[in-house]
């Protein structure tokens, strides 16, 4: 590359961007999961919202997301990836100031669907440069570490955001978010991104082909995602009232801390195992170690059962998370990746979105425990549907990644 990344030790991955592009994705998942815990309940404090419609306040931004992924993938290159940053950022953080509006529950319908549009925009843009600016050897570790921002995220913003709604009120939550955004801005004009090859992208922006909204070649793997994600899914959103109904709610309050810091504490060794050994390696025992904390949640009695099963679950399905994206960029030629991260995220926040209207529906009929070991079931499955897609073809797929790229 010619940019001094060059140590003796290999190519640099701790560059000022990288650092900087991390740190705007922790802010923004960081606000995402805040809101995502408190808006509820300001929808129905303030509007008199229903229960459904509390949801659909939660759920609308998820919807958000997706759309705008889908917009963006197509069109990031012929914008430019460091203007389509800027862009995100600015929008999402105009939304995040129309929470102080007061105009009804229309209004904050329409705003977390905008908020969430912007969302799918900046997130797939950070993705995309992050994939850009970590060296080609050291992909798995590099994305990796760069979904430990999201993952620290994850367990920090709900903790700040229940911690905020009991101390403090709304417009203060709002404010905090607000400047969250600001700081994104500021520290995005540090990000210097390396040009893509000229006229690359070209023919990906061109028609209404499939090809022009996601990356095919990232589409196997992305099934895969949103099938785990699609059973994670299950813990997001209901372990609160799975804790309420065995009488551990004091315990999943450290839940998502666990897991976050099971996550923390392997991602360092299983990205790099990833890059020297390859991905099914790391794919083959995470789905193993998911299941099997899926099963054991299903049975929690007692506050050490819970949390341990958080932690197999953020060993688990923590690094499935950034192996398959890390798959789905190494799989593509450099003027897709936009487009492959953007496919990644479409299929990992449809599991993530949509699973807590599917599996709400069955509840009622199997209750949560029963729930959970299904799905533990399922996450061993699962792991068959990997091999079919990926795992058998991946010795194969790596010696063709790793041969020189004929643009």
């Amino acid at each position: 590359m010619g940019d001094g990344n060059v140590s003796q030790s290999g190519p640099k991955l701790w560059t000022k961007d990288f650092i900087v592009v991390s740190g705007i994705n922790f802010f923004l998942t960081l606000i995402f999961y805040l809101l995502m815990v408190t808006i509820a309940v300001y929808a129905v404090d303030e509007f008199h919202a229903t229960t459904s419609q509390a949801g659909l306040v939660t759920g609308i931004f998820i919807i958000g997301t997706l759309i705008g992924r889908l917009l963006i993938g197509r069109m990031i290159d012929s914008i430019g990836r460091k203007k389509t940053l800027f862009i995100g950022l600015v929008l999402f953080t105009l939304a995040t100031a129309l929470y102080f509006a007061d105009l009804g529950l229309a209004f904050l319908f329409f705003n977390r669907f905008i908020h969430g549009l912007t969302l799918g925009i900046a997130s797939t843009a950070t993705g995309t440069i992050v994939a850009q600016i970590i060296p080609a050897t050291r992909k798995g570790e590099g994305i990796g570490y760069y979904t430990m921002s999201a993952t620290l995220a994850t367990a920090i913003g709900p903790f700040i955001g229940l911690f905020m709604s009991q101390h403090t009120s709304f417009p203060i939550i709002f404010g905090f978010c607000l400047v969250l955004g600001m700081v994104s801005i500021a520290i995005a004009f540090l990000v210097s991104v390396p040009p893509v090859e000229a006229g690359a992208n070209k023919a990906a922006v061109k028609g209404l082909k499939l090809s022009s909204f996601v990356e095919p070649r990232a589409l196997p793997i992305a099934f895969v995602t949103l099938a785990v994600a699609f059973c994670y899914s299950s813990v997001l959103s209901f372990i609160n009232f799975y804790a309420m109904e065995i009488d551990l709610v004091d315990a999943a309050s450290f839940f998502f801390i666990v897991y976050a810091a099971a996550v923390l504490a392997s991602r360092p060794f299983t990205g790099r195992l990833m890059d020297i050994k390859g991905a099914n390696f790391v794919m083959y025992p995470a789905f193993m170690v998911f299941g099997a904390g899926m099963l054991l949640l299903s049975a929690a009695s007692h506050g050490f059962g819970l949390l341990l099963a958080g932690f197999l679950i953020g060993l688990g399905f923590g690094n499935m998370q950034s192996s398959t994206q890390a798959i789905a960029v190494k799989l593509t030629p450099p003027h897709r990746m936009g487009l492959a991260t953007s496919t990644f995220f479409i299929f990992l926040d449809a599991g993530l979105g949509f699973g807590p209207y599917v599996l709400g529906l069955i509840i009622p009929r199997t209750g949560y425990s029963t729930l959970y070991m299904a799905l533990g079931i399922a996450v061993f499955a699962f792991s068959i549907l990997y091999y079919f897609l990926y795992g058998r073809k991946e010795k194969e797929l790596r010696t063709a990644m790793d041969a020189p790229a004929i643009m």
